[in-house]
């Protein structure tokens, strides 16, 4: 790299952290992946943490309250299906408005899904917080686990609006590229919900000890001081969305536009969590161990593609605003761009995750058999590192243009009829327990990376109209 560029590079990356104002539709593209990259790899970052510091600290309450916890994380795709859903539709409609340079319909959208949001949350957060304990038994998770986590999963429920909201107002910032002020709203967020955790779980001074619902009020607590954040960012017009009090009044056009795409969209990942579900049902025959197990791992391997998550969020937002300012091409050149990135960094990061990970997994338990079932699906699952890398990017790109309906059919096609039937094959039928579900995940995401590119070539996504 010339010193030119290596100035231009840190030059790209303080403004990044900044939040420097740009038009990503002029910017020279790699200039423009890193403004918008940075905040959201590192937005995605905090986000990941909530999960991992409420499994670092639990964890040392046993095997049942770990399980515990990721039996109710398989429960929450529901909350997070909808979350996504409507985010996907909401990005899209706010970058395609910014890319025509439509102050006024990118506000009026992002009004629009904030009302969306609040009614599905509403209808999530009474009946899930009632049934908790019935919940963690049909997924089949044993008695200690249930009689460990009902707590915890009731109130993790009972906060769906905060968790709702707090995706759903972040994709509005990323839509208009206002990626610095989703970024800081999530690390707030994680430094309350990391000073509370130890405190709420274990006790301190007048604060009695909760155990692991302490974590899920860390947690909440966490999320709902965040979504003040983003209430305070649009009533002190910070972000490039100014939101009034008149964008509110229901528009039924645009909320049936939401709607729609939001629907594709959160079938799109309630396709793809149905199969780790059934992941979780495999995996359960094989013990609590297993079942500890494998949540550590998933937990270090979400942590660890987050990253890449902020790098296709980067390439929806590109994808959107670019085809809003009629420049198909270029949002097209940004998807193979942040793909071959994507690779790259997903690329190095498996080889470690191959060597070692049974050190990784210790270092949230020290019960020697959660380690081994852990440490060899954090190993397995670094196989198919590379297929996510482009898989996830094109999804994003997919996304980002309004196309919802596409990348749920492959999801539809990749996962149900390729990764249920064969973890069950290899778990069940040939007897592998927990290592045969394992296997499944790789084969499933190289073949969603093959087809997404296929289908992405033939380039209909260009003519979505949003």
């Amino acid at each position: 790299m010339s010193e030119a560029a290596g100035r231009g590079l840190w030059r790209s990356l303080r403004e990044a952290i900044a939040g420097v104002d740009r038009d990503y539709t002029q910017e020279p593209l790699n200039r423009a992946i890193v403004l918008l990259a940075v905040p959201m790899v590192l937005e995605m970052c905090m986000e990941s943490l909530f999960g991992i510091v409420d499994i670092f600290w639990v964890a040392r309450l046993g095997e049942a309250a770990v399980a515990g916890v990721g039996v109710t994380e398989s429960l929450l795709t529901v909350i997070y299906g909808l979350a996504l859903g409507i985010s996907m539709a909401t990005t899209a409609m706010v970058a395609r408005r910014t890319g025509e340079k439509d102050a006024e319909g990118a506000a009026k959208a992002a009004a629009q899904s904030i009302l969306l949001g609040l009614i599905v949350s509403a209808a999530i957060a009474i009946p899930g917080s009632l049934m908790a304990p019935r919940l963690l038994e049909w997924m089949g998770a044993e008695q200690k686990v249930v009689e460990s986590g009902a707590g915890y999963t009731r109130i993790i429920f009972a906060s769906a609006p905060s968790i709702l909201m707090l995706f759903l107002m972040n994709s509005i910032f990323r839509g208009a590229g206002d990626a610095v002020i989703a970024m800081r709203v999530l690390w707030a967020a994680n430094l309350i919900n990391m000073a509370l955790d130890p405190v709420l779980i274990y006790g301190l001074g007048p604060i009695p000890a909760m155990g692991v619902a302490g974590a899920a009020w860390a947690t909440a607590i966490g999320r709902s001081c965040g979504v003040l954040m983003q209430l305070v960012a649009f009533v002190k017009r910070r972000s490039k969305v100014k939101v009034t009090r008149r964008h509110f009044t229901p528009s039924w056009s645009i909320l049936r536009r939401l709607s729609r795409i939001s629907a594709t969209g959160t079938l799109q990942f309630l396709i793809a969590q149905a199969s780790w579900i059934a992941l979780i049902r495999v995996i359960a025959v094989s013990g609590s161990a297993a079942l500890a197990g494998y949540t550590i791992a998933i937990r270090i391997i979400i942590f660890s593609i987050l990253p890449s998550w902020g790098l296709s969020n980067a390439a929806a937002t590109l994808v959107g605003q670019n085809l809003g300012a009629r420049r198909p091409e270029r949002a097209e050149s940004s998807v193979w761009r942040v793909g071959l990135y994507n690779m790259v960094f997903l690329g190095a990061l498996s080889a470690g995750f191959i060597v070692i990970p049974e050190p990784l997994v210790a270092l949230f338990t020290s019960e020697q058999q959660v380690i081994l079932y852990g440490g060899e699906c954090l190993r397995v699952l670094s196989y198919g590192y590379v297929f996510y890398a482009y898989g996830m990017v094109l999804v994003q790109a997919f996304n980002g243009a309004g196309d919802t309906t596409t990348p749920t059919i492959i999801n539809l096609f990749c996962y149900w009829l390729v990764q249920i039937p064969l973890a069950w094959l290899l778990g069940i039928h040939f007897g592998l327990g927990a290592y045969g579900a394992y296997w499944a995940v790789p084969g499933a995401e190289g073949l969603l990376a093959v087809v997404g590119i296929w289908v992405f070539r033939q380039g209909r996504w260009k003519k979505q109209v949003i």
